[in-house]
């Protein structure tokens, strides 16, 4: 016969549905009416689970730490007292515990089935009186116990909630320009996108997102589906400290000074093109939870290229659904995702890349939550410069242009509000590129002694 009590998860087990009740109000509002006190070994948890379940009840929030200990110093029972304060530390000590969900979830399982179990007993008398009816009414009624009770947004009364509930944790870019039209930068749950020509520098940008999170000490997991980890490394190398990729070897311990002092945590995976799906990166992502490993961004390098999870005779349609999936795995991990796309072949001489230029499925656009181009002639290309523009923006304005210094040497990319100096000089060049190409050659001309 299954026990009736939490005897068999034992006491660390007990523990962490205290801790549960003390941090997840959604967990206290589904499991307050079946979760009785007398299902816990201890007297001090009875007395936890009492004084939660009351305060929930007229506050519809767990008591802080502030209201417990006013509790504990009005009990009589000085045993009683010191076990609790013993059991509370314990529990506090488990508010971090990597596995509440599970315990959560063994919980509420556990409380349901008490439920249930007591409304078969009761139904054996109306069995024998052949009372179907009112079976039915305890077994539906027992069957409704544990389930959640969020209705959802109650509008008219919850303006405070509003405004504390909308301010998001945002990840910033390192264009001061673009994290203020973005309202911070992507937050958890969110999909960027950067839409560029092939060789225009799509990996160099999401290289400088990654590098300026590193740089702020926080935790980035780069996945790569073209070039291998260590070259992905040396390009990051150049982004740091500011030496061509091809010079790192030469300036090795002068790069090394410059890593030793970043505060944060970069790992990059590398999948082969198409061998990953958004399936495999969850699967990878999950691993590292296991080993307590909680990314702060995730950059995908890019999604054109990943596996479909499901065939489709349209390669657009697959596209689409990588796209939604990989919004989908941003949600399910609370995670920021970066990742970038093709433009069409016909966008390599466009002065700016709008969406009409985003090759095989529009739907990338409306799936993803920030997407912006970015466009270089090959004027740019000499003169290190650059557009980047706003195609979607659901954070702020879209439609606008910033011009950029763009040196994939260096891994140096600025980006510039149009009315400082440094966004005037780089307009300045784009504007004048033609007499800049000319300068510039004739400069090599020169240096190279003419011909002879």
């Amino acid at each position: 016969m299954a026990s009736e009590n939490f005897n068999q998860f034992g006491p660390t087990f007990q523990s962490k549905i205290i801790s549960s009740l003390l941090t997840d109000n959604k967990f206290i509002q589904t499991i307050s009416d079946i979760l009785e006190p007398k299902f816990f070994d201890s007297d001090a948890n009875k007395w936890l689970t009492t004084q939660v379940s009351k305060y929930f009840m007229e506050f519809r929030k767990a008591p802080t730490l502030e209201v417990l200990k006013i509790k504990i110093t009005q009990m009589d029972d000085e045993i009683l007292k010191v076990s609790v304060i013993e059991n509370l530390k314990e529990a506090w000590r488990n508010i971090e515990a990597t596995d509440l969900e599970f315990v959560k979830q063994e919980t509420l399982d556990f409380c349901k089935n008490q439920v249930l179990k007591g409304a078969i007993e009761n139904s054996i008398d109306l069995l024998e009186q052949k009372n179907y009816d009112e079976i039915k009414v305890i077994i539906d009624e027992a069957m409704k116990a544990g389930s959640e009770r969020d209705l959802g947004h109650d509008y008219i009364i919850s303006l405070d909630a509003r405004l504390n509930e909308s301010v998001r944790e945002t990840m910033p870019t390192p264009w001061d320009a673009v994290s203020t039209v973005m309202d911070g930068g992507l937050a958890g749950g969110e999909l960027g996108v950067l839409v560029a020509p092939a060789g225009i520098g799509k990996s160099w940008c999401l290289q400088s997102l990654g590098a300026h999170l590193v740089k702020q000490g926080k935790t980035v997991v780069h996945y790569t589906l073209e070039l291998n980890e260590s070259y992905v490394g040396l390009r990051y190398d150049t982004v740091f400290s500011g030496v061509t990729t091809s010079n790192i070897k030469f300036y090795q311990d002068d790069v090394q000074k410059v890593i030793d002092k970043l505060t944060g945590k970069l790992i990059i995976k590398y999948y082969p093109t198409r061998a990953a799906s958004v399936n495999t990166l969850a699967a990878h992502l999950k691993q590292m939870e296991i080993q307590e490993i909680k990314p702060d961004v995730v950059i995908v390098d890019y999604a054109d290229i990943l596996k479909p999870t499901t065939f489709y005779k349209e390669k657009r349609h697959a596209t689409g659904e990588t796209y939604e999936n990989l919004r989908g795995m941003a949600g399910e991990f609370d995670i920021p995702v970066w990742t970038a796309s093709q433009a069409n072949r016909s966008s390599l001489e466009e002065e700016v890349i709008d969406a009409s230029k985003v090759s095989e499925d529009y739907s990338k656009v409306m799936t993803a939550d920030f997407v912006m181009s970015v466009s270089r002639k090959v004027e740019d290309k000499i003169a290190n410069t650059g557009r980047f523009h706003v195609i979607k923006n659901r954070f702020g304005v879209d439609g606008i242009t910033f011009p950029a210094n763009i040196n994939t040497n260096t891994g140096l990319i600025q980006v510039h509000e149009a009315s400082t100096v440094s966004g005037k000089v780089a307009q300045g060049k784009m504007d004048n590129s033609e007499e800049y190409l000319r300068k510039t050659l004739s400069q090599k001309y020169n240096d190279m002694g003419g011909f002879e």
